[in-house]
């Protein structure tokens, strides 16, 4: 699947701000991260904004531009990506040279956690999107394949850019579009080091809970018995109330 060794170089200020003595207090209502990493594999650096968690922009390194999540964003933020170019390109430079100068070691692999679920809730016949969420992984090199049936499907499909965590690990997601029938099932197949054979996360259309006719006669009936007990104990009480009933002020003559 993958050929060589990734060394990354990874620079998060969120991250080594809560890794020092006593972060644990710190407590803020909206965090902003920047996270730039630069590897020997594909892709081979990124630089990604994000707030609370939610991506704002990517660099498109091929490209050479910026890649703004929503277009409102661009709006209200500006970032030029010719700014982040020359800090990637030093990344890179360090690389090599702390790859050539001392007997580096690859960081252990670390298996992803893999989960598909819809976006919203399905309906037959319905376009929805299904997401494949692939979480605490190391090092960011992954490939991904959506599956119907058992067969590759390429239209329909878009992803984020690798997201990083508080715990110098990253996540992803990757969106297919799809029309729910009772026939077709999905997978995500997930490629990664940590892992000897792919990883499949199947979703299907779950069928709904099928209530026999004689169960629904049977709930009916019961229905109608207590409706009829009620009716007969509040009747009672109705009937019994008057001669229950005591006035204490009425007396007897003498």
């Amino acid at each position: 699947m993958f050929q060589t060794k990734a060394e990354a170089l990874r620079a998060s200020f969120l991250a080594f701000l809560l890794s020092l003595p006593g972060s644990g207090a710190i407590k803020a209502e909206h965090v902003a991260t920047y996270d730039i990493f630069v590897q020997t594999q594909h892709p081979s650096g990124e630089c990604m904004y994000a707030f609370d968690g939610d991506e704002q922009f990517y660099v498109d390194l091929d490209r050479e531009e910026t890649v703004w999540d929503l277009p409102e964003f661009s709006k209200v933020y500006a970032f030029d990506a010719q700014e982040a170019l020359p800090y990637i390109d030093s990344l890179k430079n360090n690389l090599r040279a702390l790859i050539q100068r001392y007997n580096v070691t690859q960081d252990p692999s670390e298996p992803p956690e893999v989960t598909v679920f819809p976006k919203n809730p399905v309906e037959l016949g319905q376009p929805n999107v299904l997401i494949c969420h692939i979480d605490r992984l190391f090092p960011p090199v992954l490939n991904v394949t959506w599956l119907r049936n058992g067969q590759p499907v390429t239209e329909g499909t878009s992803e984020t850019v690798f997201l990083a965590s508080t715990e110098l690990r990253f996540h992803k997601f990757h969106y297919l579009t799809f029309i729910p029938t009772a026939q077709d099932v999905y997978d995500c197949r997930v490629e990664h080091w940590s892992l000897d054979q792919p990883s499949l996360s199947h979703w299907e259309m779950q069928e709904p809970v099928q209530v026999s006719e004689t169960m629904e006669t049977t709930v009916c009936a019961l229905g109608l018995v207590v409706g009829l007990v009620g009716s007969v104990v509040g009747s009672a009480l109705i009937v019994r109330a008057p001669h229950g009933g005591h006035n204490p002020r009425t007396q007897e003559p003498l």
